[in-house]
């Protein structure tokens, strides 16, 4: 009888010691969160940094449209005379083997095109000459000439999306300003889009870098 009061009870000791254990555990979880969450909220306050992020605005700019072609004459105020694409295009057929300005017999015949195989009127609304349509036959304004230019340059699109490509003025951060980015037709001829070739020289010879150099 005295041996069994004098025995230690291993199911209800395990018992007290896995409670201690998930307290401790606990109580370090929620010590060490608070640091945590402090030193944050202090680097905060002594980077000044803002509670709620404010994005400001990215702006494309856009191109003036649909566009206007001169005629060559001057009304009487010796000014310009222009007409739309839809004065002379609604009185002809059009004709989808136009490729380049040589086919054009009426107008247009100096005009300088390279742009893969694409004729006219791959772009060209033939319906309204006073717009431009996707490949499914989808009326675009001028003024969102980027809609088409990313239906086939989906690769300089992303790019662009992400910074890489086009240029543009204000902040990286949209945090601090905003942007103003440049549209593809302020860079790239819509009619011979590549750039020239250009071969590459050496710098200029300067008295001065030579100087440097010695």
């Amino acid at each position: 009888m005295a041996a069994h009061q004098g025995s230690v009870n291993i199911p209800v000791l395990l018992v007290l010691v896995a409670t201690g254990l998930v307290a401790a555990i606990g109580f370090s979880y929620f010590f060490t969160s608070s640091v945590i969450e402090t030193e944050i909220s202090s680097l905060t306050k002594t980077a000044n940094l803002p509670t709620t992020e404010k994005k400001f605005s990215v702006d494309i700019r856009k191109p003036i449209g649909p566009p206007r072609v001169l005629t060559g004459l001057d009304d009487v105020h010796g000014s310009a005379v222009t007409v739309s694409c839809s004065t002379c295009h609604a009185t002809r057929e059009p004709n989808p083997a136009n490729k380049v300005g040589s086919d054009l017999n009426e107008f247009h015949g100096s005009l300088s095109i390279s742009h893969g195989s694409l004729s006219c009127l791959s772009c060209h609304n033939s319906n309204d000459y006073d717009a431009l349509k996707l490949a499914d036959g989808s009326r675009v304004e001028f003024t969102n000439v980027m809609t088409l230019c990313a239906q086939c340059h989906s690769r300089q699109m992303q790019d662009f999306e992400h910074g890489v490509h086009g240029g543009m003025n204000g902040y990286w951060d949209l945090n601090r300003g905003a942007q103003t980015k440049n549209n593809c037709v302020d860079c790239h001829q819509p009619h011979a889009p590549q750039f020239p070739k250009m071969v590459p020289t050496f710098k200029p010879r300067d008295r001065f870098l030579e100087k440097a150099d010695q």
